[in-house]
């Protein structure tokens, strides 16, 4: 087992916990990892790397949570009940988990409190669903039988989270795992790992039982594989990139483990000629470089109809440099940082691609300097005009600021070029024609298309991929299927069995 957590804090640097069994203990092997802050480029916090062993324990207190604890025993309504009062005790807190995050990923402090306070809404949404009949009562052609199903939690459930959102999608995952009756082993992202514990010390204050959420912290080897490899995890729900998607289903599928991933995107956002163009430009920028580009459903691949092409690019360049990128503290900064350096470096080096693939930069295309941060991650919004649907730059995720303007004449080719990728995770149509939004929505291959808006999600609504964009839907009542299994009951309301060798006697 591991021990109780040291006072070994340098100065100016918390060391946290794995959290298991409602406590932060110390990793077995004693391996810690740095976590940086991308605005300043200082270390502030320290989590473990967690073993084999540190793994094994998480899932051990998972399962005797599962199978031994009180959680299995509580009512649909007591479930309710706490998802509740852990709803509100992120609403108590949304200011200090907002910050962690900014601290962990450089997003915005405006954008993360308000992600912060919209959380107790998912917890309450799944609140009431918990309560809501799963089963069905279905007609039969066998005489004197009933039958009924019933839905029943999977058991342990590894939630794998990536570091743009860590908290809101970590929410997506646990909310409907938790509403069923599930216990949680969350592994964040090394990027971003204190507020997934700070989260879980939130759960537990509100009352949620020993080893219902766990938290282990660490790099994806040996963290991630020893927990997605796990005999005793039941399921495992993933957001990140489809590389390590396609990974972590291979390995799922040596144990038949239920999997649901939400992966990468290259989105398409498509502007007619008839479309209002200050909504659309409007849209665009927050298609694209809201969170600094980092999103899976980002806007990253502009389609703009040749008639309005240069009128929309020359806008889209001067919104472009017009951002405020700047310490991500400032209310008034408008785009923060890049995460980490290695995703730094990545969106720096697709510049060089576009460049050489024969795109021309419009806008951006360098690091942003930023007064007084000196060694932050800070990219200015970058725009390219001229690509071609074949140019790596357009087929590539990218995740970051990078938008790429795509020409094209008419609306089939428009939903050609369009469809014309690997992904499938959204697609915004922006026109002021309804019969045509409502045919190209159609024909899009993308999970969710927003008409004339972009970047909007909600609990109440499914969100997941086409293609290699994933597998599954999270939110909405379809997440709650997600995290259960489906039983069918039979029962005789005759006599009974009547001749052993003919089940319709």
């Amino acid at each position: 087992m591991s021990q109780s957590l040291p006072d070994t804090s340098a100065e100016g640097v918390t060391r946290y916990g794995l959290f298991i069994g409602n406590q932060q203990l110390a990793p077995i092997e004693g391996e810690y990892l740095d976590v940086m802050n991308p605005a300043t480029g200082a270390v502030w916090a320290q989590v473990p790397n967690a073993s084999a062993k540190d793994v094994d324990t998480a899932v051990e207190s998972a399962r005797r949570a599962f199978e031994e604890g009180d959680w299995p025993g509580y009512r649909a309504a007591d479930r309710a009940k706490f998802l509740i009062r852990f709803g509100q005790a992120i609403a108590d807190n949304a200011e200090e988990i907002a910050q962690l995050q900014v601290n962990e990923n450089g997003k915005l402090i405006r954008e993360m409190v308000g992600q912060a306070k919209l959380m107790p809404e998912y917890f309450n949404y799944y609140a009431g669903l918990a309560q809501m009949p799963g089963g069905s009562t279905n007609p039969l052609h066998v005489k004197q039988m009933l039958n009924y199903t019933v839905r029943e939690p999977l058991g342990v459930v590894a939630a794998i989270t990536p570091w743009n959102s860590p908290l809101l999608l970590l929410v997506w995952k646990l909310g409907p795992a938790l509403a069923a009756g599930n216990t949680v082993i969350a592994k964040p992202s090394e990027v971003t790992p204190v507020s997934a514990i700070r989260f879980a010390e939130l759960a537990a204050e509100a009352g949620l039982p020993p080893g219902v959420f766990n938290v282990v912290t660490g790099l994806g080897s040996p963290s991630g594989t020893a927990l997605t490899g796990h005999p005793g995890v039941d399921k495992i729900a993933f957001t990140g990139s489809t590389a390590t998607g396609q990974a972590i289903a291979a390995q799922a599928g040596r144990t038949l483990k239920r999997v649901s991933l939400e992966l990468g995107g290259k989105s398409p956002n498509v502007v007619f000629d008839d479309a209002d163009l200050t909504s659309a430009v409007n849209g665009l920028v927050a298609g694209i470089f809201g969170a600094s580009g980092q999103t899976c459903m980002a806007g990253s691949r502009i389609l703009v109809q040749d008639t309005i092409y240069d009128e929309v690019v020359a806008e889209l360049g001067r919104r472009a440099e017009a951002i405020k990128v700047g310490d991500p503290q400032n209310p008034a900064s408008e785009m923060g940082t890049v995460a980490c350096r290695p995703q730094y470096e990545k969106v720096l080096s697709y510049i060089d691609v576009a460049k050489a693939d024969g795109a021309r930069l419009v806008a951006g295309g360098a690091a942003a300097p930023v007064d007084g941060f000196p060694d932050g991650l800070f990219v200015r919004p970058t725009v390219f005009a001229d690509v071609t649907n074949d140019m790596r730059i357009a087929q590539e995720e990218v995740f970051g600021p990078i938008a790429s303007v795509i020409r094209f004449h008419d609306e089939d080719e428009a939903v050609r070029i369009a469809n014309d990728t690997q992904f499938g995770l959204a697609a915004g149509v922006w026109t002021g024609n309804v019969q045509r939004a409502h045919r190209v929505a159609e024909r899009l291959r993308a999970g969710t298309v927003w008409i004339n808006n972009y970047r909007k999600t909600s609990y109440a609504t499914p969100f997941g991929g086409y293609k290699q964009s994933g597998l599954g839907r999270e939110n909405g009542a379809d997440a709650l299927r997600e995290y259960t299994e489906e039983k069918s009951v039979w029962v005789d309301t005759g006599q009974g069995v009547k001749d052993p060798f003919n089940p319709r006697a």
